[in-house]
């Protein structure tokens, strides 16, 4: 009996340590995140920039078990130019149409660097360095753009705030409440998979099922209903529900794109930095696709809100 249960203990232990070890770096993650966010400004971009790095070493990792030749450094640089530049943007001090310039710009110069190689680059060369810039720069770069929205019509509740809240801007509340839709939509799929699961949702990652997306739309949208209701969105916070539905259908594909690249490159995980999550794309892959949606999907029906 003793024996017994000695061998079973081993099979019980590592997923308990692997669990903890998830939990503790995700709550981690999700602190520094928050302070970032609210910090916002350079120390955000900064943050993001740090993330953006790193996550495109990863990208350019499994490019290259795949036998691409990407121009790994001239990315990286085009990368945190144009982070950098977009939020010198949005803070006045660059005229709009700079950021803008980067993006073509930067594809020309991969072109160049990689016609000038002793061996010169492929056309998969070419589409992994242009993608890495889109995927893990233009993309990232509207998270600086969503949290400095200053437009009062988008949270109008804030207006009644005593001035001691003066910090709480309308770009850090529809920041914050788009990450929280996000984790609703992660942890929501994860349970609801873990205790409904049955229907495999698709082939690329063998682990997510029909009834795990179902309930993670059902939670970002839960939480985008309450963020709406919050800011004080018109419709008793309806606009909200739909967002949330956006964000968990945006997040989704967000995810199984990177599950796609990693099935393509055979790695399991994109890297081992976070203990429990991987790489840093395994635990970004969410955040990517995201702020420029809703960034748009805010942009467009900013006029349609009364300024009153």
């Amino acid at each position: 009996m003793i024996s017994e249960v000695t061998a079973a203990t081993p099979n019980l232990t590592p997923r308990t340590g692997s669990l903890r070890k998830r939990l503790i770096s995700g709550a981690a993650a999700g602190g520094f995140g928050l302070v970032v966010v609210g910090l916002g400004g350079w120390w955000f971009t900064l943050a993001v920039g740090v993330i953006v790095h790193l996550g495109l070493l990863e990208f350019f990792r499994m490019a290259q078990f795949k036998g691409m030749r990407p121009a790994t450094k001239t990315t990286l640089v085009a990368c945190q130019l144009l982070l950098l530049s977009t939020q010198w943007t949005v803070q006045g001090g660059l005229p709009d149409v700079i950021p803008q310039a980067v993006l073509p710009l930067s594809g020309a110069a991969i072109c160049a660097w990689l016609l000038l190689q002793p061996v010169t680059g492929s056309i998969a060369d070419i589409a992994a360095s242009i993608f890495g810039m889109f995927y893990l720069g233009f993309l990232p770069s509207h998270w600086l753009q969503l949290r400095n929205l200053n437009a009062p019509q988008l949270a109008p509740s804030l207006a009644s705030l005593p001035d001691t809240w003066g910090w709480l801007s309308s770009g850090l509340a529809i920041t914050l409440s788009a990450c929280l839709m996000i984790v609703a939509s992660d942890i929501g799929s994860w349970a609801f998979g873990m205790c409904c699961g049955r229907r495999p949702l698709s082939s690329i990652s063998p682990g997510k099922t029909v009834e795990g997306a179902i309930g993670g739309f059902a939670c970002a949208m839960a939480v985008g209903l309450i963020s709406g209701r919050l800011l004080g969105w018109p419709l008793a916070g309806l606009p909200g529900l739909l967002l949330g539905a956006l964000v968990a259908l945006i997040s989704l594909v967000g995810d199984l794109t990177e599950s796609m690249m990693k099935r393509d490159a055979g790695l399991k995980d994109s890297g081992d930095v976070l203990p429990g999550h991987g790489g840093i794309l395994d635990r970004i892959d969410s955040y990517l696709f995201t702020p420029a949606v809703i960034y748009y999907a805010i942009t467009l029906a900013l006029p349609l809100l009364p300024k009153g």
